[in-house]
């Protein structure tokens, strides 16, 4: 691998400052990965509503290229190609909001709609007035039951400018959110690529095609397309791409469009203006009447090679909010050149107050043995350690069939549990409570808030229960945590995701306890409902999660988020039973 980094954990944090660097107009919220207007501050105090996008790093100059009057107030940027934890969201919701509320503009991608929608509810219970808006524009993907939905790709940029433009007219939250929502359903995008990209963190290419392949309709993550076919002309890729594209919109001849000619990273300008020219082209050929066109780099996947094209229905509306004055770097004909000695950085609002802490309380031992505290602590190192061992494994894995971030952010959240973990009290359920904080705040993606609300889930049980913890307390605490992953997920067994171990191992734990085994027999057994779930994942066709949008092509592996449900069962009953 070879790229212009230096430790690839501070990747997006050095991105961040080179941007604040050269564009003062842009600051840095302090302590967190986020782009803000650097009148922020200013901001606050008028009636225009705050409009805040985000999610994985990667996509340059999306989404903090976009930070400016006129378009977005902030722009929250997790680690490449991971959704921000739910607590990035939240701060920068406090710091952005005025009188006027905020509007989050979300691809529609699992770990983004998790952690900004839960963001949202949040900021709403403190009374700040949030709406959500989420873009699903590929139209390479079938919509329907049992799916994860469209992609949210470089048709956000069109929300985005919209959005942006009627929150600086000064219309109210609930129209800023209906003009954006009417963008995001006239716009449809389709993408193709010529080679795939590295995350730096990987190492290693998403996926591998051959010298004569393009793979046709993929996403933004590095993960392969829908389709893999021979390489073709320029003129015929692009016909292609607008042809699915113009048919799925239901244009017909005079209607009025926009277009936007997307670089996935790596390709050459020369390129793109040739791709551009046929775009132009066709859609006049075919009647369209093309008000606006942009070629360049808006929403990019590292350094692949290819590009996408985006197709926006529009009238005299959308046309004023695209023509609005914008001062965002990343907006063509808005580049200020103006640079800042060092980068401006703001401070972050005082945490909100009135919610207590959970009480913490002095756990009883058990006769002839540690107290718990002690075992919940060496079961958590245990844990930790063989999360950090298994990360290459669980990012090969996760590669083949979705983006390769898994492996890389359940060993970054292991480690923040390895360094918070003195703090978190004595009583057991004050533990889970604080595994929950720390994991919702440092496991980014879609594991974060699923971890987080499993714990969450699971603390309540044994608060209920009270005392010391007995076995059938834990059975039930992970049942339930179970329940609350499949709530906020929204998929169920069978679906190809972690609850495919997660689940039979809950029913078998309760199932040898209620049969009268002793608790290392029963921890057996739910080791090995697990890996037996874990198996049967291979050969499930993938209806959740980033694996949803390879269907067919990821049957025959293993899903990843399982096998780590696995894994760290296998260390809890090992650990559990040591000497027994």
């Amino acid at each position: 691998m070879k790229k212009l980094v230096n430790d690839v954990s501070g990747v997006v944090p050095d991105m961040l400052e080179g941007l604040a660097l050269t564009h003062p107009e842009i600051a840095l919220l302090d302590g967190q990965t986020v782009a803000v207007r650097a009148d922020v501050a200013d901001f606050r105090r008028s009636v225009r509503v705050a409009v805040v996008s985000g999610g994985g790093s990667g996509h340059e100059p999306a989404h903090a290229g976009y930070v400016g009057r006129g378009m977005l107030t902030a722009a929250v940027c997790g680690d490449v190609f991971t959704s921000p934890s739910t607590d990035a969201v939240l701060e920068t919701i406090r710091t952005v909001a005025g009188p006027a509320g905020v509007l989050l503009v979300v691809k529609n991608y699992t770990g983004d709609r998790l952690n900004f929608g839960l963001a949202a509810e949040l900021a709403r219970a403190e009374g700040i007035p949030v709406e959500v808006v989420v873009v699903a524009d590929d139209v390479a993907l079938d919509t329907g039951e049992g799916t994860a939905g469209r992609r949210g790709i470089a048709g956000t940029v069109f929300v985005h400018k919209v959005a942006g433009a009627a929150a600086e007219a000064g219309l109210p939250l609930a129209e800023v959110r209906r003009e954006a929502e009417a963008a995001a359903a006239a716009v449809g995008s389709m993408g193709v690529g010529l080679s795939a990209c590295t995350v730096p963190a990987a190492g290693r290419p998403g996926f591998e095609l051959g010298p004569d392949e393009v793979e046709l309709g993929l996403g933004i993550h590095g993960e392969a397309g829908v389709r893999r076919v021979a390489v073709a002309p320029a003129d015929v890729v692009v016909d292609t791409l607008l042809d699915r594209i113009t048919a799925d919109l239901a244009l017909a001849p005079g209607e009025r469009v926009a277009l936007l000619v997307n670089n996935l990273g790596g390709t050459p300008l020369m390129e793109l203006q040739i791709v551009a020219r046929r775009a132009v082209r066709r859609l006049t050929e075919q009647g369209f009447r093309l008000e606006r066109a942009w070629a360049g780099s808006f929403l990019t996947a590292l350094e692949m090679a290819g590009c996408s094209l985006s197709v926006l229905r529009v009238d005299d509306r959308l046309l004023d909010r695209l023509d609005a004055p914008v001062s965002a770097p990343a907006w063509p004909a808005a580049h200020l050149g103006r640079v800042r000695p060092e980068p401006l950085r703001v401070p972050g609002p005082p945490a909100p107050g009135g919610v207590p802490a959970a009480e913490s309380r002095p756990a009883a031992a058990v006769a002839g043995g540690p107290p718990p505290r002690r075992v919940l602590e060496r079961v958590v190192e245990e844990i930790c350690a063989a999360l950090v061992a298994a990360e290459p494994e669980l990012t090969m894995m996760d590669q083949a069939v979705g983006d390769g971030d898994l492996g890389i952010s359940l060993a970054r959240g292991a480690e923040a549990v390895r360094r918070e973990f003195p703090g978190y009290g004595e009583d057991p359920a004050a533990v889970l409570r604080a595994l929950s904080a720390t994991l919702r705040r440092a496991l980014g993606g879609t594991s974060g808030p699923l971890y987080a609300v499993l714990l969450l889930r699971a603390a309540a049980v044994l608060e209920e229960a009270g005392g010391v913890p007995a076995a059938r307390d834990w059975a039930r605490a992970l049942a339930e945590g179970a329940r609350a992953v499949s709530e906020l997920g929204g998929a169920e067994v069978g679906d190809r995701t972690m609850l495919d171990a997660l689940v039979p191992a809950a029913d078998a734990l309760r199932q040898a306890l209620d049969g009268g085994a002793e608790p290392c027999g029963a921890l057996s057994a739910a080791v090995e409902a697990a890996r037996k779930g874990t198996a049967a994942t291979a050969a499930m066709t993938p209806r959740r999660g980033r694996s949803s949008y390879l269907g067919e092509r990821a049957v025959g592996r293993v899903d990843p988020g399982a096998e780590a449900v696995a894994i760290w069962l296998e260390v809890v009953s090992r650990t559990v039973c040591e000497g027994n």
